[in-house]
C-alpha cells in the first residue's frame, strides 16, 4: 500500500490556538517531516472557509501552499484532496499547476472535483450551480487541462468555459503531464471522467459501496478501451492511532476538547462518531488490519488526516512506524 499524509492548513480548526504568524512554520515543518520520512505524498484541502462550520478562523489557500512546498521539500510529491474546478478558470489552473511541477522537479498531483461546500461558493461570488452543471464544469476544465499539458495550449467553445488558444508553456516536467486525481464517485459523470483521463480515483464508503464503484468504473474503462488496472484507486481516511485503542480514544478526547469552543457539543459528537467509524482510528494493529482489508479490496493508496498534527506529532510517528511499516 502506498500512503499520503494531510497537512493541517486551518480548514479544519487543526491550527486553532497557534499565532498565525506561527501557522507556516507548523505547517513547513510538517512538510519536512514528511518528505524526510515513508510518506509518498502530501496534501492539503482546497478550500477557503472553516468545516463544518464557518467562522474566522485561518484557513490556508491550497495553490500557494503548493507553490511553498514546492520549493521548502525535495522528495514528497504533492497534491490537493481536491481543487474545485469552479474556483479557477482552468486554463488558468492548467498554468499554476505547470508552474509549480517546475518548481517542485516534476512532484505535482492534480486532484480535481466538481466541488460542493455551498457557504464558500456564494461568499466568493461563484453562485452555486447546480449539480448537474458543476459536473459539466468538471468534464469541460479537466479537458482544457488535458490539452494544456499534452500540447502547450488548449482550445475549447464550451457551455462553461472558452479558451482560444491558451498558452500553457512551459509543460510540466513529468511526461504525459500531471497526474490527474479525480475524486468523486458519481457512476453517470465523475467516474466516466475518470475512465478516460485519470490516473488515480479517490471515493470513501463501505468496502461494498468500493466494490460496486470500482465495478462502474471498470466498465466504463472497458467502454472506451481503456485498461481498468492503469487506474489507481484511492481513499481518504481521518486517522487517531495508539498503542492500545484506550490510548486512541484518550487521543480522540484531546481533539474533541480542542474542537468544542469553536464547534458546540452536537458537531462535536457527530466529529467523535465518525472518528470512532473510521478505518483509521484504534490501535495500530487494528488500523493495519482494516487499511490491509481495503487494499484486498482494491484501495491501493490511502491518504490519512491526523487531527492533532499540529499539535502532536507522536500519533503520526506511532503510525510510521507501525502502520506504514506494516503494509508498505
Amino acid at each position: 500500500m502506498r500512503f499520503g499524509t494531510f497537512i493541517p492548513q486551518g480548514w479544519r480548526f487543526d491550527l486553532v490556538g497557534i499565532d498565525p504568524a506561527e501557522h507556516w512554520a507548523v505547517m513547513n515543518g510538517l512538510a519536512q517531516q514528511a518528505d524526510a520520512g515513508p510518506w509518498e505524498s502530501l496534501w492539503v484541502y482546497d478550500h477557503f472557509h472553516t468545516t463544518p462550520v464557518h467562522s474566522d478562523e485561518a484557513t490556508h489557500e491550497a495553490w500557494t501552499l503548493m507553490a511553498a512546498f514546492a520549493a521548502s521539500t525535495s522528495r514528497i510529491r504533492l497534491g490537493q484532496m481536491c481543487t474545485c474546478m469552479g474556483y479557477r478558470n482552468p486554463a488558468y489552473l492548467a498554468k499554476v499547476a505547470a508552474t509549480v511541477d517546475i518548481v517542485s522537479g516534476g512532484r505535482a498531483e492534480m486532484g480535481i472535483g466538481g466541488g460542493w461546500y455551498e457557504h464558500e461558493w456564494r461568499a466568493y461570488g461563484y453562485g452555486f450551480p447546480e449539480i448537474p452543471q458543476r459536473l459539466a464544469m468538471l468534464r469541460e476544465g479537466v479537458d482544457i487541462m488535458h490539452q494544456a499539458w499534452m500540447t502547450g495550449s488548449a482550445t475549447l467553445d464550451g457551455k462553461h468555459y472558452q479558451v482560444d488558444g491558451a498558452i500553457v508553456r512551459p509543460l510540466p516536467v513529468q511526461e504525459g503531464g500531471i497526474p490527474l486525481w479525480i475524486a468523486g464517485a458519481g457512476e453517470k459523470v465523475t467516474l466516466k471522467i475518470a475512465a478516460k483521463y485519470a490516473s488515480y480515483t479517490n471515493f470513501a464508503g463501505s468496502l461494498e459501496v468500493v466494490d460496486h464503484k470500482s465495478a462502474v468504473l471498470r466498465e466504463h474503462c472497458e467502454a472506451i478501451g481503456r485498461d481498468f488496472s492503469e487506474i489507481t484507486r484511492s481513499s481518504n481516511f481521518n486517522t487517531i492511532v495508539g498503542t492500545t485503542e484506550a490510548e486512541a480514544r484518550d487521543r480522540l478526547a484531546e481533539v474533541t476538547a480542542r474542537l468544542l469552543p469553536h464547534l458546540g457539543q452536537e458537531r462535536v459528537d457527530r466529529i467523535e462518531r465518525d472518528y470512532l467509524d473510521s478505518p483509521g482510528f484504534g490501535s495500530t494493529e487494528q488500523v493495519a488490519e482494516r487499511l490491509a482489508e481495503q487494499e484486498r479490496h482494491g484501495i491501493t493508496y490511502a491518504i490519512h488526516y491526523f487531527p492533532e498534527a499540529a499539535y502532536d506529532r507522536s500519533g503520526i510517528e506511532l503510525f510510521e512506524r507501525e502502520v506504514i511499516g506494516a503494509l508498505s
